[in-house]
């Protein structure tokens, strides 16, 4: 698809409508801001605490102590650091969330573009694949994969974003249903493009908006299976810092070390909520019409 200068124009001005949309919501806003600092720590945690030495390094003699300015949440049970082991699981987190969505989005995206442009039997066959796949609780088809496959992190991610392709497949089929009769594909057709292009080139671009909306939320989701598979020690093994092996391993203090447990589920949390504030506003920002 050639780009001329009128095209690009058009295009900013649509991505500057919609940034001016975003805006308007405080508490997308509020969501896009926690999202940028979790980041900015997780691109900056070997400069805020040292992994070797501070991250993993035991040290039993100062095991379990409350917040203080020295700790700013206090110790584990091991006298590592938990605000230091926190920041650097930010990085872990997002880099599974990010990876296994974009391992859900090239598979679902592939198979549901296939699905809605072709139609017929190719059709059938894939959405049957894919209702298989849904009849199963994601979570509980991660820890089918992962056990198979064995726990790393490359697996975690594999798991979580298999798990999460019939919902991409879905949106993106229906999407793709929707626009594939309209007449710029059809212009398409007739000058002789090939399906391949035509899905690429003029199909899928036009499916962005759902797509984006989806991704940012299933970011969240596969954050929150991240975390449950560690707690259940199916993911993330120690002595890294992963916030769901955190809570795991700190339950067993919570009733003489509230702050163990309380910090890494807050951060969860946070993310969690920032996450789908940020979903919920790119939705009206990118479609309007859905706005209430």
């Amino acid at each position: 698809m050639v780009t001329t200068p009128h095209t690009q124009y058009k295009r900013r001005g649509q991505i500057a409508e919609i940034w001016r949309r975003l805006k308007k919501n405080r508490m997308a806003m509020l969501g896009l801001v926690i999202v940028v600092i979790l980041v900015a720590l997780a691109l900056s945690a070997d400069l805020i605490a040292d992994y070797d030495n501070v991250v993993i390094k035991q040290n039993v003699r100062e095991r379990l102590q409350g917040p203080s300015v020295s700790h700013w949440f206090g110790t584990d049970e091991f006298g590592r650091d938990i605000f230091a082991r926190i920041v650097h699981g930010s990085r872990i987190s997002l880099i599974v969330g990010v990876v296994a969505v974009s391992i859900a989005l090239a598979t679902g995206g592939l198979l549901g573009s296939v699905s809605g442009y072709f139609g017929g039997r190719i059709d059938n066959i894939i959405m049957r694949v894919m209702d298989i796949f849904l009849s199963v609780p994601i979570l509980l088809l991660s820890i089918m994969i992962v056990s198979v496959l064995g726990g790393s992190m490359f697996n975690l991610m594999l798991a979580i974003g298999l798990s999460s392709m019939p919902t991409f497949a879905r949106i993106v089929r229906a999407s793709v249903l929707s626009i594939k009769d309209q007449e710029f594909v059809e212009a398409a057709r007739a000058i002789g493009a090939k399906n391949g292009t035509i899905i690429l080139s003029h199909v899928l671009p036009n499916c962005l908006a759902p797509i984006i909306v989806q991704a940012t939320l299933r970011v969240a989701t596969a954050i929150l299976s991240t975390a449950s598979l560690s707690f259940i020690g199916l993911g993330i093994e120690p002595p890294a810092p992963e916030w769901g092996a955190m809570l795991a391993s700190g339950r067993a203090y919570i009733r003489d070390a509230w702050h163990i447990v309380f910090f890494p589920g807050l951060i969860i949390m946070i993310t969690i909520l920032s996450l789908n504030l940020l979903g919920d506003g790119l939705r009206d920002a990118l479609d309007p019409k859905l706005k209430r």
